[in-house]
């Protein structure tokens, strides 16, 4: 027991002082990489770098600076570095293995940083999901969608899969179908629809607004309604464009097929119980 203690004891007094000054150098080493990664934002903040370029760069300071401090608390211990080296080395090919999914969104996120298929802010969709970006990372891409949920997307599946951006062009087109009953005139249906959509809120007048029958389906006529407006306010537009249209439609008698079936139907049924 007493040659035991000793040990510990001789232990301590050769290791005591390595072990002090990693634990002082760690504190001190995290404060600073807090310090260095503040002054970083600052500078990019004030560069005119793109914004996702900004916010992976600072990702990578802050990843280097933690490797830079990992390095010298294990010299600081006296663990030699050629066995770490050896360590690593014999453990790459089963980490690769291993993380092979990792280092495919870690390629990922390096080509989306370099080709910018997108930024922060856009309205994307890919990979069965879509939302606005509110953030890219290394290996991942947070979207919020509009019902206010928060998708993670592997950013190797981004690279891999069809991406469509909705706002990379500053105007959207609007597409709107309508059916109404082959027993009105086209050309009246036409000016009330393309009326409609000129006094809409929100449609640009140049691209002009455009109103057509564009099918037949049986006895129905299908008129199309397109529209141009900014693409921040795509979906207000929308939804005052479809108002509007069917406000006009329904003030000047021009009935939907559907519903005059409808109508027809229940008047049938009211007879019968007569």
């Amino acid at each position: 027991m007493d040659e035991f203690m000793k040990k510990i004891i001789d232990m301590g007094a050769t290791s005591g002082g390595k072990i002090v000054l990693a634990i002082l150098v760690l504190v001190i080493g995290l404060l600073l990489i807090r310090c260095i990664t503040k002054m970083v934002n600052r500078r990019l903040e004030k560069s005119k770098m793109d914004a996702t370029v900004k916010n992976v760069l600072g990702k990578i300071v802050k990843i280097l600076l933690y490797l830079v401090l990992a390095v010298g608390l294990i010299e600081i211990l006296g663990v030699p570095m050629t066995s770490v080296a050896a360590l690593i080395a014999s453990g790459g090919l089963a980490v690769g293995l291993g993380f092979q999914g990792a280092l495919a969104n870690l390629a990922g996120g390096f080509l989306i940083l370099i080709f910018k298929p997108f930024k922060l802010g856009d309205y994307i969709e890919a990979a069965d999901a879509e939302g606005i970006v509110r953030d890219i990372s290394i290996f991942y891409t947070k979207l919020l969608t509009l019902d206010n949920r928060t998708v993670l997307i592997p950013n190797g599946d981004l690279m891999n899969s069809n991406v469509t951006n909705l706002t990379a062009e500053p105007v959207r087109r609007i597409d709107l179908d309508f059916k109404i009953t082959n027993d009105i005139d086209q050309d009246f249906v036409k000016s009330v629809l393309l009326s409609a959509a000129e006094k809409s809120s929100g449609v640009l007048r140049e691209p002009a607004p455009f109103a057509r029958l564009t099918a037949v389906d049986d006895d129905t006529y299908i008129f199309t309604v397109r529209g141009w407006c900014d693409a921040a306010s795509y979906w207000d537009v929308y939804f005052d464009l479809i108002e509007t249209c069917s406000k006009a439609l329904a003030e000047n008698g021009i009935d939907d097929p559907e519903e005059r079936i409808a109508v027809r139907l229940v008047s049938e049924e009211g007879d019968g119980e007569e």
